[in-house]
């Protein structure tokens, strides 16, 4: 078994990386010259996914058009919010509705991928189906981090996540999800992390350690960082 859809999502401000967010989405900001959608689009491409979902709402018509012009290899579809912006976790929820499929894979648009990743994606991969398991999230050691003060969310042991007052991995920004975990919510605004927390609760939440190194687009000022870095 293996992933049809990724999803990507591609609706928020990009407020912490004004004022190059102003009248750019953030997906369509570019390192080594190429745009962060199209570097998350490629990296899709050679996991072998065909189907893509992507949830747009500020500056909406101006990833409509990329898309357009493009003309990517793919089956892809675009996703409004709607009349208001959904957060993480609606904006999944409204992606995965549109599907028939029951597992998809996400992708947030902070991280900048590359092909060093498709492997341990894969890896991830197949520890989620022959697992059974409905969720699992691709972590990294804080000290992979271009961003030295970024935050660690997390601990994994024996590839579940626990949260402590010492954490030291970081989500990476793709995960693994099935749509049963979303039964009990609606479409509307809230976080992904609603989901997690409900899940390590009850010890369900699971974890796949990367050991590549990891660039976030934390802030305008990271953002430049990176630029002269590559």
């Amino acid at each position: 078994m293996k992933i049809n859809t990724a999803l990507i999502l591609c609706a928020g401000y990009g407020k912490r990386l004004k004022p190059l967010t102003l009248k750019k989405p953030k997906p369509l900001l570019k390192i080594n010259e190429i745009t962060l959608l199209e570097n998350w689009i490629n990296l899709i491409q050679l996991l072998g996914i065909k189907k893509v979902i992507i949830n747009t709402f500020y500056l909406k018509e101006k990833i409509e058009k990329f898309i357009s012009a493009k003309k990517f290899n793919l089956n892809i579809k675009i996703i409004n919010d709607g009349k208001e912006i959904l957060n993480t976790g609606g904006g999944i929820l409204n992606m995965i509705n549109s599907s028939n499929e029951s597992d998809f894979m996400t992708l947030n648009p902070d991280t900048v991928w590359d092909k060093s990743y498709v492997d341990v994606i894969k890896k991830m991969e197949k520890f989620y189906f022959s697992t059974k398991i409905k969720n699992i999230l691709l972590l990294v050691n804080a000290n992979l981090s271009f961003d030295k003060k970024l935050k660690s969310d997390f601990n994994l042991i024996e590839n579940k996540i626990k949260k402590s007052n010492q954490n030291d991995l970081i989500y990476t920004g793709c995960q693994i999800i099935n749509k049963s975990l979303f039964k009990s919510y609606s479409v509307n605004n809230f976080s992904i992390s609603e989901v997690w927390n409900e899940l390590i609760s009850k010890n369900k939440l699971y974890g796949y350690e990367s050991s590549e190194e990891f660039y976030h687009l934390t802030n305008f000022k990271v953002y430049e960082e990176l630029l002269k870095n590559n």
